[in-house]
């Protein structure tokens, strides 16, 4: 008996649509067994791949890891172990840049088994008690804001993104140019306008990540029904999963230009410490392919990283139209920074615009502070 250890992240989404590939893959397979650990959302995020390498065979993944990946070797280099034609069929199908998310100096180090990027999203029984509308561009977001209709999440990665966002979609190829994370007036004016936004929302968003987010727009009692972006979850869009059901939308445009969310999703990787590589690999393709991703995967709460799934009746059916409404904004999302030692830069510039959001008032000393972070992580 061959055995193969994983480990995931704790969300339905992350967790039961991964299971459901190794049930069904031992159910085939007999001589191997599968096993799956979670992790939170938080760790999936900031918990260190080396160290989750030295005891697990497969690491379900952030991309950002995957310039300290290509520089430690912690894990395997698919090109190595999967055929051709397989990762030109990743590559095809590809949910926007998600494919070439983990790909780093010319190496494939995971496979997108799961595709993400902030979205708008909105609960249609409480949008119909107002009377209003699905807005259509940033103003319309901050006048139904000013009415407290509106709630996105304010915790730092969820501010870091949707400061990133208003960037790209201006000035994505000025964005980690060189030696600043963006132009000084491109910087100034972004976080302003995230500055005005959150004066209009209550102070428990700061407390929110984007499941959190979700939890608010379902709860009949809460107010507010609408969020311009946040990662998206097609979870909420299914039946049973939440007190209301959520709708999910391409986002707003912002000046002019559809909004350019940061993309997000998670890697299907394998360490250099596994010993069963063959059967790894095998397993890896199996919940990779787009047979599985549009059946299995989806039907037991996974959001796939194969565009075959995204396209399918039956994902959509089951899911409200998420993945058919979402697309497009999917397609448009901005790859943000991988090389070693971004995270660090990461983890500390969401918490610190966060702070700046709920207290600060001197802009000009954030961006400061930002710009040399930056700086001192590469």
């Amino acid at each position: 008996m061959k055995t193969l250890k994983g480990i995931t992240w704790g969300h339905s989404r992350g967790k039961v649509s991964i299971i459901a590939t190794a049930q069904r893959y031992m159910e085939i397979n007999p001589n191997i067994k599968i096993e799956w650990d979670t992790r939170s959302l938080k760790e999936f995020g900031d918990a260190p791949i080396d160290e989750l390498a030295k005891k697990y065979d497969m690491i379900i993944l952030d991309h950002p890891w995957m310039g300290f990946a290509n520089k430690s070797k912690v894990l395997l280099q698919l090109e190595d172990y999967v055929d051709e034609a397989f990762l030109a069929d990743q590559a095809k199908n590809s949910v926007g840049k998600s494919h070439q998310s983990y790909c780093y100096d010319g190496h494939q180090y995971a496979l997108a088994i799961d595709a993400a990027c902030p979205i708008a999203f909105y609960s249609p029984e409480k949008m119909e008690q107002d009377g209003g509308k699905v807005p259509k561009t940033w103003d319309d977001v901050m006048e139904i804001a000013k009415r407290g209709k509106v709630f996105c999440g304010g915790n730092g990665t969820s501010v870091l993104m949707q400061f990133y966002m208003l960037c790209a979609t201006q000035a994505e190829e000025q964005m980690f140019n060189g030696f600043e994370i963006a132009p000084y007036e491109l910087m100034k004016s972004s976080l302003l306008q995230i500055k005005e936004l959150f004066s209009y929302l209550p102070k428990s968003v700061f407390t929110k990540n984007p499941i959190g987010v979700y939890e608010v727009l379902a709860d009949k009692e809460n107010e507010a029904y609408y969020c311009p972006c946040d990662f998206g979850y097609s979870n909420y869009s299914r039946r049973g999963y939440g007190e209301s059901k959520i709708i999910s939308a391409d986002v707003v445009e912002y000046k002019g230009k559809m909004l350019k969310t940061t993309l997000g999703g998670a890697g299907f990787a394998i360490s250099s410490n596994c010993k069963e590589v063959e059967a790894a690999v095998d397993y890896m393709k199996f919940s990779a392919s787009g047979e599985i991703q549009s059946t299995i995967y989806v039907e037991n709460g996974g959001q796939p990283g194969h565009r075959k799934a995204w396209k399918d009746e039956g994902a959509n059916y089951i899911t409200s139209n998420f993945f058919a409404n979402t697309l497009k904004t999917l397609d448009n999302a901005y790859l943000r920074p991988r090389y070693d030692g971004y995270l660090e830069f990461q983890e500390t510039a969401g918490p610190m615009i966060r702070e700046w959001l709920m207290d600060g008032t001197d802009v000009d000393e954030l961006i400061n502070k930002l710009q040399n972070m930056y700086k001192q992580s590469i």
